[in-house]
């Protein structure tokens, strides 16, 4: 059994330790929040925190996030903070599928807490390693300066 803190909770799986977290987290926890896009850690589309460090699900064993708190968009999106991405993310336009958009989020929220007043340079660097295919970068950098802006003192 492998036990850690999901969202705020203890949960405990029993899983191969070289398991992907990301099937544990889909499979065994239901949080369909967390998507594959390309199975390799090249695309963002399943990063999540693990201690508050992005990580991408799809590449990391399940045996690495013995003990720690993972957080998926799930539940960041109950948060303050995760509510104020959200709403800028669709303020701006900056959802089209919805595809990235969990990692993407989980991106900015990480940068956020280490610098919450990224300039436009930052906020990319913070999203890179992470792939859209519909609404480019543009709409994406624009909602993370607005939730940053709006959400003064979240982060």
């Amino acid at each position: 059994m492998i036990g850690f803190r999901l969202n705020g909770r203890d949960v405990s799986v029993d899983a191969p330790p070289t398991a992907r977290l990301l099937d544990v987290l889909r499979d065994q926890c239901g949080d369909i929040s967390v998507k594959e896009g390309c199975g390799e850690g090249e695309c963002g589309a399943c990063l999540v925190l693990r201690d508050g460090e992005p990580v991408n699900s799809c590449i990391l064993p399940v045996a690495l996030a013995e003990g720690a708190e993972i957080v998926t968009m799930a539940g960041l999106r109950e948060t303050p903070q995760g509510k104020t991405l959200v709403e800028a993310f669709a303020r701006e336009g900056a959802v089209q599928c919805g595809f990235c958009i969990p990692g993407m989020v989980m991106a900015a929220e990480s940068l956020l807490r280490r610098n919450n007043d990224p300039d436009e340079a930052e906020i990319r660097a913070g999203i890179s390693g992470n792939l859209c295919r519909c609404t480019g970068y543009d709409l994406i950098v624009r909602a993370i300066g607005s939730a940053a802006a709006q959400g003064k003192g979240l982060w």
